[in-house]
């Protein structure tokens, strides 16, 4: 399971741009103001050399005991305690201040009490020393303070990997050949009565009122002679509609849960519309390359009408989830179980195959001939071969020359045409391109001799005479 690492610190110390930092992305708003960010904000770390989720917190009150910097400071608090790691963001060109103190004592109390690593980001160290600058900050007694500039990302990589050598490798101990499949939705979708029936007792809890399951629970199954491990999760729910502190771990188990499946069974009520939410958690998993079933459940006793209408929905708010299989089922009764999981099978099988060098090439030559890539200025695009690159889900790695180029719609349609030509069918697949390396892109050039000039210069002569 992926890491939570948690960015904490006063108010206007750069968090949200070393969140940012850490994602790659922008989704953290960015402002010389205090205060800007107020909840939490959650995403995948890239670019270290494990995978892991990274969370942005509000500035931390500790002392402030009502108004919005409270509900902030519960926040982030809350953060902590569901953390795997801690990044505690301080400012180097302000120095160590009383509030920093406090805020160490917390963390000594809630964070390390439980055996949680700590990290001590020093930021805005730009241009300055770094032993100057990381001097007084070990007064806090968390650990050794890492000078780093979020805002030009110096020292940001060996602060994520000092923080990861405490983890494992995602896939360790894990069981690759027994499918993990999570359940996940809205709340009150039938997630818990669905993992019920499939197991024959009551073995989580399943009550007509949403948030009932708060924890992801993980449970062995055999269905038709197959092993399976499902993972019964929270619904998640708008943000707005999140009140409840417990709830609010809820959702990280639930983002955790995606991350450590094979495949996820994106569950639906057929009784309700397909709502924003069902489309975020939906691009929450393609995101995480999950292979995907969807099933739409309380599908027994519906007019045709209702039942047309949910299909219509789906096909016009899903319609990025077209590689994916969709049933309609019944959890309270039992209809659609063996289909739905004859489709897991198949997801499973897709997410974890193994694609060849030569056939993947050939595709590839295949479908560049019928469709050649669009001009890049004066060039058109190389697409020399094509290898694996990775599964769950599958990575086809392309190399040639003049890919900086290529279009976005030119990598959609090679990623459909390989997923028909190796017919995998309910996982997302991804096409990462590789520039070929030009040995003489650094080559100075050569310097002739007095000699040499006189030689290249009478030739050029004779070639003048020769031609006249």
């Amino acid at each position: 399971m992926k890491p939570t690492i948690v960015i904490v610190g006063r108010p206007n110390v750069g968090k949200s741009m070393l969140f940012n930092r850490l994602t790659k992305t922008r989704d953290a708003l960015v402002a010389d103001m205090p205060g800007l960010t107020r909840d939490r904000h959650y995403g995948h770390g890239r670019g270290a050399s494990k995978p892991y989720l990274c969370v942005d917190t509000g500035g931390f009150e500790p002392k402030v005991t009502d108004g919005i910097l409270h509900e902030m400071a519960k926040q982030t608090l809350q953060a902590i305690a569901e953390a795997d790691a801690v990044i505690f963001v301080v400012d180097g060109r302000q120095g160590l201040t009383p509030q920093d103190k406090i805020i160490g004592e917390r963390l000594r109390r809630d964070a390390q009490g439980r055996g949680i690593p700590m990290a001590i980001a020093v930021n805005k160290a730009e241009g300055m020393n770094e032993e100057v600058v990381c001097a007084e900050f070990h007064e806090l007694g968390l650990g050794e303070p890492v000078a780093i500039s979020a805002a030009h990302g110096e020292g940001t990589r060996q602060l994520i990997e000092d923080v990861l050598e405490h983890f494992p490798d995602a896939e360790e101990n894990l069981d690759p050949d027994t499918p993990r499949v999570a359940i996940v939705g809205r709340p009150n979708v039938g997630k818990s009565t669905l993992v019920n029936r499939l197991l024959g007792e009551e073995r989580v809890i399943a009550f007509d009122e949403p948030g009932t399951t708060r924890d992801s629970i993980y449970i062995p199954l055999t269905f038709h002679d197959k092993n399976y491990t499902l993972i019964d999760t929270a619904g998640i729910r708008r943000k707005g509609k999140v009140f409840e502190a417990v709830e609010k771990f809820s959702v990280i188990k639930t983002l955790q849960a995606i991350e450590d499946a094979h495949v996820v069974v994106l569950l639906l009520d057929a009784r309700q519309e397909v709502s924003d939410q069902d489309a975020h958690i939906a691009g929450f998993v393609l995101e995480s390359g999950r292979a995907v079933v969807v099933g739409i459940n309380k599908w027994d006793n519906l007019d045709d009408y209702t039942r047309e209408r949910t299909k219509s929905d789906f096909d016009r708010k899903l319609h990025f989830l077209d590689f994916a299989r969709m049933h309609t089922v019944s959890a309270k009764d039992g209809m659609g179980l063996a289909p739905l999981f004859k489709s897991i099978d198949e997801a499973f099988a897709a997410a974890m195959s193994k694609l060849s060098t030569p056939k993947l090439t050939r595709a590839l030559m295949a479908a560049t001939a019928a469709h050649q890539p669009p001009m890049n200025g004066l060039h058109r695009p190389k697409l020399r071969y094509a290898h694996q690159g990775g599964h769950n889900p599958p990575i086809v790695v392309i190399h040639g020359s003049g890919l900086d180029g290529l279009a976005d719609s030119y990598v959609r349609y090679l990623e459909n045409t390989f997923r028909d030509a190796f017919k995998l069918k309910g996982t997302p697949l991804r096409v990462e391109l590789k520039k070929s390396h030009n040995p003489y892109a650094n080559r100075k050039p050569q310097v002739l001799t007095a000699s040499q000039e006189n030689q290249r210069r009478r030739g050029r002569i004779r070639m003048k005479r020769k031609f006249a």
